[in-house]
């Protein structure tokens, strides 16, 4: 991420910007512009988060593109190192999307509740770097290979599925959405180890230590290595989404929160931010989504008894400013969101949930892909004036045999209603076991249902991804996990599920879910043309038109696709039979007579 720095000097009591440093940037690389500003500590009277507003206006004269972007105060601008609390660095982080010259301005204001209104002159100047103007010349991205940087900002274009703005590309995610306190680490500054909320939740993430590399990014010399090296582990077994709560006070775990203690919700804890930062940043370099689950169940009523106050405006410009220049996210406004089950917070309803993504629309300059979970179903967000993109889809069954349809109905709801939703299946599994570890499913039972039902089940309903809860009655659980490898097995048919479609162009969002197509199994395709089929007994009979197709055999168990061999289709009917080994197959169909 490459830094601009910005002091203020004073003269004659005449203030002015001087450019202290300015390195390279790039297109899709974050530039970060640091500014002197006011002196201020996290717990000055005079409250320096709510009551300060830095925006920054980005422009690109030739394209017409012009962003917004939220500051935040940085205290010293090395606080991930120095654990400061206090000092005069405000920043902006802004991601270019274009070649050529962007001009900045600054506007800073002071007053009153100044960080979550909307009136452009709230309060009064700021002084300091207000009105300060800047110039900066961006070149193209020199990254390639899975790095973020390489592809551009992933966008909700109107569609089933996401694209990348840079290369073109769109994208089907797996990973692990557990567990749900994968922030609860031991390496970050703050109260959460010892304030008496669930401590013993807090996990060092020691397994992984060996998987961080030399050059990878860590902090106060140790600290942050056993973190990055999960992620860098995630990478390996070929995942590219990791999913964590930002905010589970009043939850299950209770150790995540980015404020400077539990009960103070209007001020920020910069130094365990940063920290975070470090780990997001490292993420989007291996390639992998980040899935920002904002609230949960539990504190859906926390901050504002459910309403879009102060507080929760405040949490998501925080949120947006210190990490939305990320590539490749989402934000999910709250997990099992509305009035079902054990409330220990007011519920969220209708107007509550219309509000916070009207909010977060409102404060994010990218409009990055803006999901809303179940708990209550998604009826009253439908319809083309809705800022939500797409569902967060949890299901119940621990066969995970609900996840096709339940992915079926969303694309087909949202369609009709005149915006078309990206569908992700994110809690797949009965709560109570889920995805469990390989040493808890011997005989493959478990695994067997989640590759069929969740992994390729949701891929050829038209979903976008599938992210893994790991259940509580197992170990390694939801909230117990600190080690990935528990799972080692299951993510080689992950990769395997990612890799065919990579590995053979395979065109996925020119095709349709086609569930009348196959007696048993899942079938995506474009009409006489391509066709991807999931036989779990590995035979079974395919509706294709007629003509004549190359059928090749991909082994879902092992990641193997066979030489193709030609077969003809008369009566718009084929029956395909498995190889020698038995077992669920994929099977490929691509029409060869024109």
């Amino acid at each position: 991420m490459w830094r601009v720095a910005v002091l203020w000097v004073v003269c004659l009591g005449v203030e002015w910007a001087v450019a202290e440093e300015k390195r390279e940037e790039r297109i899709w690389h974050p530039v970060t512009i640091d500014f002197e500003g006011p002196a201020v500590s996290e717990q000055d009277t005079f409250n320096p988060f709510m009551n300060y507003r830095l925006n920054v206006t980005f422009s690109h004269e030739q394209s017409g593109a012009r962003y917004q972007v939220p500051g935040y105060f940085a205290a010293d601008g090395d606080a991930a190192t120095t654990s400061a609390v206090s000092g005069s660095v405000w920043r902006v982080h802004f991601t270019p999307d274009q070649l050529g010259t962007w001009q900045y301005s600054v506007d800073f204001r002071r007053g009153n509740y100044a960080a979550i209104s909307r009136k452009k002159d709230t309060g009064k100047s700021g002084a300091f770097m207000d009105g300060t103007q800047g110039v900066f010349e961006v070149k193209p991205t020199n990254k390639q290979g899975r790095d973020f940087r390489a592809h551009g900002r992933l966008e909700y274009i109107g569609e089933h599925y996401l694209r990348f703005a840079g290369s073109g590309r769109y994208f089907l995610k797996s990973g692990p959405d557990a567990p749900e306190n994968f922030l609860a680490y031991s390496g970050f500054d703050g109260t959460h180890q010892s304030d008496g909320h669930k401590d013993e939740l807090v996990k060092d993430w020691e397994a992984h230590k060996k998987d961080w590399q030399a050059g990878d990014p860590n902090w106060q010399q140790e600290r942050g290595k056993a973190i990055i090296g999960a992620l860098n582990y995630l990478a390996s077994e070929g995942l590219n989404a990791v999913s964590f709560l930002t905010m589970n006070i009043g939850g299950d775990d209770r150790n995540v929160f980015p404020y400077v203690d539990y009960d103070t919700w209007d001020r920020m804890d910069v130094s365990k931010l940063a920290q975070w930062e470090i780990v997001f940043a490292h993420a989007q370099s291996l390639g992998i989504f980040l899935h920002f689950k904002l609230m949960e169940h539990e504190n859906q009523g926390l901050l504002d008894n459910g309403a879009v106050g102060a507080h929760t405006k405040l949490y998501y410009r925080e949120m947006v400013a210190r990490f939305g220049h990320h590539l490749a996210l989402n934000w999910n406004v709250c997990e099992e969101s509305g009035e079902w089950g054990k409330l220990k917070t007011p519920p969220q309803d209708t107007a509550e949930r219309i509000a916070c993504a009207e909010w977060m629309h409102y404060i994010d300059p990218y409009h990055h892909h803006l999901v809303i979970h179940n708990g209550k179903q998604f009826h009253d967000l439908l319809g083309d004036k809705s800022y939500y993109t797409g569902p967060s889809i949890q299901t119940s069954q621990r066969d995970f045999k609900h996840v096709p349809s339940a992915v079926l109905r969303w694309r087909e709801l949202s369609a009709k209603a005149g915006k078309k939703w990206a569908v992700a299946v994110d809690e797949p599994g009965d709560a109570s076991f889920a995805l469990v570890p390989d040493e808890s499913d011997p005989d493959g039972i478990n695994h067997f249902h989640a590759r069929k039902n969740a992994l390729w089940g949701t891929l050829l309903s038209g979903g976008w991804g599938v992210e893994w809860y790991f259940g509580y009655k197992v170990p390694h659980s939801d909230l117990t996990c600190r080690d990935y490898r528990s799972r080692d097995r299951f993510w080689d048919y992950c990769r395997y599920a990612l890799q065919f479609f990579e590995d053979n162009e395979i065109s996925f969002w020119e095709m349709e879910p086609l569930p009348e197509a196959v007696d048993e199994g899942f079938c995506l395709g474009e009409k006489g043309v391509a066709y991807v089929v999931y036989l779990p007994e590995g035979s079974g009979r395919v509706d294709v038109a007629d003509g004549r197709y190359r059928m090749h055999w991909y082994n879902p168990r092992k990641g193997v696709l066979s030489s193709g061999e030609e077969v003809v289709a008369s009566g718009s009917s084929l029956d395909v039979k498995r190889p020698s080994t038995p077992g669920d197959w994929v099977v490929w169909l691509r029409r060869t007579d024109g």
